[in-house]
């Protein structure tokens, strides 16, 4: 770049004047935009640790069955998915800023009028259109985005404490909102959810900001200024295009594959079935509850340390171990339900919860290999596998529930697609894909 793009903020990072400047640049600012979106994503959690405490009461209350709940719910989980690819675009069209403010604001209205639904179609409009939609501009998408943009070095350990984020929220949320659910009612639990969103959309609109040139830096690792590009029009189509492009390339629907995998052994089956599952065996809703916090806990220093792994080790390598990790665990987890929590159970979930989303960071570094600048959209889209395939079995698990008076059925068959994914994460080829250059 030449001397006439440089802005004070750039000569400050090179050669600060002041005490004053040392002390403002001795972070990057990269790391603050970083820790704001990990707070967003925190505050947008609560909604993720709902569902499950949702199907008893709802079931309860209307007389709904488990299979209709986990329908409602399997909308929501699709849309979460469906909607990221054409959010990461809309990012870079119209700002991170606006999308993910007006996307916690949609959240928050879904949740809130769920408060006074009384039959099941206004759940699934509800709680599956509104919060799908409003939650899938805030996925993984926008981690993707940030983690792009801002950085150039250390993207695999940022990607996992992004991803992290999320975790953190069900760990501050679960237990409130399960005790919520036990000590009053499910409708609280539903408002604090839209007030938890609400809430941090004023916290996104002043303090996050788009691209590192907004406030003259150089993103962090950058060697060089990089001037913030243009907004690109025609998000859809751009979107559509990215899409029919990579799915001419075998590495697409392999991490496709194994994400829709990833997602219906952890957001469609544990996160939506473990707390119902447990209390068929006994075990209090608070208690199972508490034992999906503790997952968060361990979720958060297993994908920070994915993300730490993926800067240094072949992510293929690394999928496969988690993949198979992972289902291992599942076929153990019908034998150790029970009325109380014992050892083997809290062994279980320590595991469980150090794999539950390690498997993003190598994704998403796969994602980049193959697909450069267009590895955000591109992510979208396998992510959008990944809900599809926790969609399919947060519905598969409740008509399972209702037919067979078990999960049983379910863990099992888990297991063995995380056998499956173990194999295809190894298949992926390292040689960069190519997409078909983008047309006006």
């Amino acid at each position: 770049m030449t001397q006439t793009t440089e802005t004070p903020a750039t000569a400050g990072d090179r050669q600060p004047a002041s005490g004053r400047d040392r002390r403002r640049v001795r972070v990057h600012r990269a790391w603050f935009v970083a820790a704001v979106t990990f707070v967003t994503i925190i505050g947008a959690a609560a909604f993720r640790s709902l569902p499950g405490l949702l199907i008893d009461p709802l079931h309860q209350e209307f007389g709904w069955s488990r299979g209709t709940i986990g329908a409602a719910v399997s909308v929501n989980l699709a849309l979460y998915g469906l909607t990221a690819p054409f959010a990461a675009a809309l990012m870079d069209r119209f700002g991170i800023r606006r999308v993910v403010a007006v996307a916690l604001t949609v959240i928050s209205a879904g949740s809130l009028l769920t408060v006074w639904m009384t039959a099941a179609w206004q759940l699934m409009l509800y709680w599956g259109l509104l919060v799908g939609l409003g939650s899938g501009s805030m996925a993984l998408a926008f981690a993707a985005t940030v983690t792009n943009r801002w950085f150039t070095e250390r993207r695999g350990l940022v990607s996992g404490i992004l991803t992290a984020a999320s975790a953190s929220g069900q760990l501050i949320f679960l237990p409130l909102l399960s005790w919520t659910v036990t000590r009053y009612d499910w409708r609280p639990a539903a408002v604090t959810v839209a007030l938890a969103a609400l809430a941090v959309v004023p916290f996104v609109w002043l303090l996050l900001r788009d691209h590192p040139a907004d406030v003259g830096h150089k993103p962090y690792g950058s060697a060089e200024f990089v001037p913030k590009p243009p907004p690109v029009p025609g998000a859809t189509r751009r979107t559509l295009r990215v899409l029919s492009s990579a799915v001419r390339t075998g590495p697409f629907w392999l991490l496709a594959g194994t994400f829709a995998i990833c997602g219906a052994s952890t957001n469609g089956l544990v996160q939506t079935h473990f707390v119902p599952a447990a209390h068929d065996h006994g075990m209090p809703v608070t208690a199972a509850a508490s034992l999906l916090a503790v997952i968060g806990v361990f979720d958060v220093v297993g994908t920070i340390a994915s993300g730490w792994f993926t800067d240094r080790f072949e992510p293929r390598r690394l999928l496969a171990v988690y993949y198979a990790l992972r289902g291992v665990s599942l076929l153990f987890l019908p034998m150790l339900l029970a009325p109380s929590v014992h050892p083997p159970m809290i062994f279980f979930i320590v595991f469980y919860g150090l794999d539950w989303v390690a498997t993003v960071p190598p994704t998403l570094a796969l994602c980049r290999e193959q697909y450069g600048e267009d590895s955000a959209i591109v992510f979208g889209w396998v992510l959008a596998s990944h809900q599809v395939g926790a969609a399919v079995v947060a519905f598969a698990g409740g008509l399972a529930r209702d037919a067979f008076g078990s999960y049983d059925l379910v863990w099992y068959a888990s297991g063995a697609l995380c056998a499956a994914a173990a194999l295809m994460a190894l298949v992926i080829r390292r040689t960069p894909a190519t997409l078909a250059p983008a047309t006006a």
